[in-house]
């Protein structure tokens, strides 16, 4: 039996906004974890069919392939920043949580095993909704912002941080360390796999650096993972495909 897929599934109607829809890829056996995957964009671009520029042309997708190695996946859309601001991402978010606890038996996964795996600002919404509610088990961020008024710039009001928060990150500090998932840090959260490109343009490695600093420091398990030589979206990465994979791996492992 091959990979199922459910596309365009609502899983949350805000009012006033568009239907949340998000992909389901469904493995063959049932009782699987899912990996719930957040794409990059900046808050502000991006679709659930993105998993990354480098990863375009991929056939089977990663999507399915996670599915083939025995993982559901549900890609989900959320609320860009054009849209609504924060918090409005991360209530989508918990919302996608949310569903996919009360449908997996539906769907045939294990909705009490969820992996939030994203990249850049999928990655911050990953660990900011593991950090701050119940119901995900582990986490795989790639290249993703953890601490909004470290980055560069933060009194740029066309900064993308500034387009999510609705002002710069330095004129509203008690908003962006609500929004910054190092500020919620804390004992007994769930483990977490990082991965940064030594060569980020956009995202700085520092990011990943600190994020990793403060589980290490609060007993959370926690791997952080540099690639020599990366850009951010993994430009000129040496092996994208040896990201993936390991990546994968750690999501296997999850354990409710």
């Amino acid at each position: 039996m091959s990979v199922r897929v459910l596309k365009g599934v609502e899983y949350a109607a805000e009012v006033g906004y568009r239907p949340l829809l998000l992909d389901l890829y469904l493995p063959p056996a049932d009782g699987a974890p899912v990996v719930l995957f957040l794409h990059g964009g900046g808050w502000q671009r991006g679709t659930r069919r993105d998993f990354g520029r480098e990863f375009a042309g991929w056939r089977p997708s990663p999507f399915e392939r996670i599915a083939e190695a025995g993982l559901a996946v549900a890609s989900v859309d959320y609320r860009l920043s054009g849209e609504a601001r924060y918090p409005a991402q991360l209530e989508d978010v918990r919302a996608a949580v949310a569903w996919l606890r009360e449908h997996g038996g539906e769907h045939g996964f294990d909705g009490s095993r969820i992996v939030a795996w994203g990249e850049s600002a999928g990655a911050h919404l990953a660990a900011l909704a593991a950090l701050t509610g119940p119901g995900i088990a582990a986490v795989v961020g790639w290249y993703g912002v953890y601490d909004l008024s470290a980055m560069p710039e933060p009194g740029d009001p066309s900064s993308r941080e500034a387009r999510l928060l609705g002002a710069p990150a330095g004129d509203v500090p008690d908003l962006a360390s609500e929004a910054s998932p190092v500020a919620h840090v804390h004992a007994g959260a769930p483990p977490f796999q990082l991965w940064h490109g030594t060569a980020d343009r956009f995202v700085p490695m520092a990011q990943s650096e600190r994020m990793a600093e403060a589980l290490r420091a609060a007993g959370v398990p926690v791997e952080f993972r540099q690639v020599e030589g990366a850009d951010h979206i993994w430009r000129d990465a040496p092996d994208v495909g040896a990201v993936f994979r390991e990546s994968l791996e750690f999501a296997r492992g999850v354990r409710a």
